[in-house]
């Protein structure tokens, strides 16, 4: 007897995505119960990644090699492991439970090879930035976080050789992107034309650098009209993000002028503040 093949509905496509898009959001609530510090920078693309290999495979120990992608993306954001790991724990506990049921992350409660897995990968990409200070994102093209440091010490050295403060020379002008309610290649997207708009209006070798997933900063001298360049920053940030309907959506970048702080050591925990913000 013939055996009727069996169709997809029209409807099942987005009953797929809905149920990803469901668990994504409750781990992320399990994530910030369990005392992830920044919501913003918690959505990275590697977290759509894991989600979906987690749905096709129908178990978290199953997605390891997605798992590892996050844990290095985690790490390479400034994540700490502890962080890290705490995360995948949410995850871990609210794949599986009913959608209304409390969940409570415990990482001793976590599988072994994962915490594993995603403890190796982190620390292969912490490891590599300490040998490695002067590297460039990938995704903006813009150096990392660890040439601005480098370069605010000649900044601060060159204040300290005149006596006088660094801040009445220089100041950072800071760019961040809520990204957190968009997932997928509209988040890539919107990075790359922050980055695209900060280079535009910085070309005369200004300090550009990404601080993080969702920040990018200028180290601009005071002499340069910061406040025009400000103003500058803004109409080409709206003219890129506004092509896309998403991007659009989510809100006005945020454009600050941030003071140096007296020392250059101040500066760089600033920096590491101002990633995670």
């Amino acid at each position: 007897m013939d055996v009727p093949a069996t169709r997809s509905g029209p409807g099942d496509a987005p009953l797929a995505d809905r149920a990803l898009l469901a668990l994504r959001a409750r781990w992320r609530a399990a994530s910030l119960a369990a005392g992830w510090r920044f919501p913003s920078d918690w959505a990275l693309p590697e977290v759509d990644a894991v989600c979906a290999a987690v749905m096709a495979k129908g178990r978290v120990e199953a997605a390891e090699t997605a798992l590892a992608g996050l844990a290095r993306a985690r790490a390479a954001a400034g994540a700490g492991l502890a962080e890290t790991l705490a995360d995948l724990a949410a995850l871990h506990a609210v794949f599986g439970h009913g959608e209304d049921g409390f969940v409570s992350p415990d990482v001793d409660a976590t599988p072994a090879r994962l915490l594993r897995t995603t403890a190796l990968a982190w620390a292969d990409v912490a490891t590599d930035q300490l040998a490695h200070t002067e590297v460039t994102d990938p995704l903006t093209g813009l150096p990392s976080a660890a040439y601005l440091r480098t370069r605010l010490a000649e900044v601060y050295q060159a204040a300290a050789a005149r006596e006088r403060p660094a801040a009445e020379d220089h100041v950072l002008l800071v760019v961040s992107l809520d990204l957190s309610a968009i997932a997928g290649f509209p988040r890539l997207t919107g990075m790359i034309l922050v980055a695209d708009a900060l280079r535009a209006v910085f070309d005369r070798g200004q300090s550009l650098a990404s601080l993080g997933p969702s920040v990018v900063a200028a180290l601009v001298p005071k002499d340069e009209g910061v406040a025009s360049h400000g103003v500058a920053l803004r109409r080409a940030l709206h003219e890129r993000l506004s092509v896309d309907s998403q991007l659009a959506d989510a809100g006005r970048p945020r454009v600050s002028a941030v003071r140096l702080p007296a020392t250059h050591e101040m500066a760089c925990d600033l920096l590491a503040r101002l990633a995670r913000a």
